[in-house]
């Protein structure tokens, strides 16, 4: 089986994840949670997503909840470059976190 994401379309978190699939050409299957039904509250897909939140990317029995880490994953399997690069970014610029430095006056 192959890479399984679980989305709702009409969600911007889910919406990124699948464009930056299809835009990478990174093949999954697209299983649809339909949030306006609730499907995201059921017992089945509490067994997948314990959180209930959407999106959800599967990859045999792996699977990753938050869509920034879901990101993250697929860019590696695109490009495994891609993950050291925020931490190379921020060393570079000399802090440990995303946030801008403040001016001082």
């Amino acid at each position: 089986m192959g890479l399984e994401l679980y989305l709702d379309l009409l969600s911007q978190p889910c919406r990124a994840v699948y464009i930056f699939a299809k835009k990478n050409s990174i093949p999954f299957e697209l299983r649809t949670v339909d949030l306006r039904k609730g499907q995201h509250l059921s017992d089945a897909f509490a067994q997948i997503s314990p959180l209930q939140k959407v999106p959800v990317l599967k990859d045999g029995d792996f699977t990753l909840t938050e869509s920034l880490w879901v990101l993250a994953a697929k860019s590696s399997k695109a490009d495994p470059s891609w993950l050291c690069g925020a931490s190379v970014w921020r060393q570079q610029l000399g802090r440990s976190s995303s946030r801008r430095p403040m001016k001082s006056s």
